[in-house]
């Protein structure tokens, strides 16, 4: 195995994942739940995003041309999605646990677009391309496993903030979260919004 190559794809995945920052969204969504609730969305997030990104770095290209979808389009496409819970999280409307499915939470926006969203699928694709031989493809799987592995930790053991910070925490946390979130949200279209200029602007 390339340690080197799986320090960079393990840094580059870890940044762009971000499981601090990932916490607090994780504890907005799921801090109503029971702790057996939200344990169960912590790995079904994990296993959805690790799945995702393993389908993208094996068949992303080929999928993608197929479906004539470039990737500024899949990137808006995760930001309006962000916008909608964003939306849910600033108005209240996901603070009743019993509006919510934990299983549809683990798998939007947990585990796609905010795990295996359009920068960690892109990284994944990028360093799959340039890979040469069994000896970098088996690092690169390797970094995305240690990857979902410390997500996962970070997610599970987030339990513990919640009964610290009590019901009145959580509510100020999820509306902070829902700022956040928004943020992201705004930044992913904006991105993608340049991007498609950029096409536009090469293919003139």
């Amino acid at each position: 195995m390339d340690l080197k190559l799986f320090g960079e794809v393990f840094v580059t995945l870890l940044v762009i994942t971000d499981p601090p920052g990932m916490m607090p969204i994780f504890l907005a969504l799921t801090g109503p739940l029971p702790a057996r609730d939200r344990n169960r969305a912590a790995w079904q997030a994990v296993a959805l995003a690790l799945g995702v990104i393993v389908i993208f770095a094996v068949a992303g290209q080929t999928l993608l041309a197929y479906l004539h979808v470039d990737l500024p389009a899949l990137q808006a496409a995760g930001g309006l999605l962000l916008v909608l819970v964003a939306l849910e999280l600033l108005t209240g409307k996901a603070d009743d646990p019993s509006q919510q499915v934990t299983s549809n939470i683990a798998l939007v926006p947990l585990g796609t677009p905010l795990l295996a969203g359009p920068g960690a699928i892109v990284a994944t694709m990028l360093f799959v391309q340039q890979a040469q031989g069994f000896r970098d493809f088996s690092a690169i799987a390797a970094a995305i496993v240690a990857v979902m592995v410390a997500v996962w930790i970070v997610l599970r053991f987030s339990g513990g903030i919640v009964k610290i910070l009590r019901p009145g925490g959580i509510e100020v946390l999820t509306r902070i979260a829902g700022l956040l979130l928004a943020a992201i949200a705004v930044q992913l279209i904006a991105d993608a919004v340049a991007a498609f200029v950029t096409q536009y602007i090469r293919m003139a």
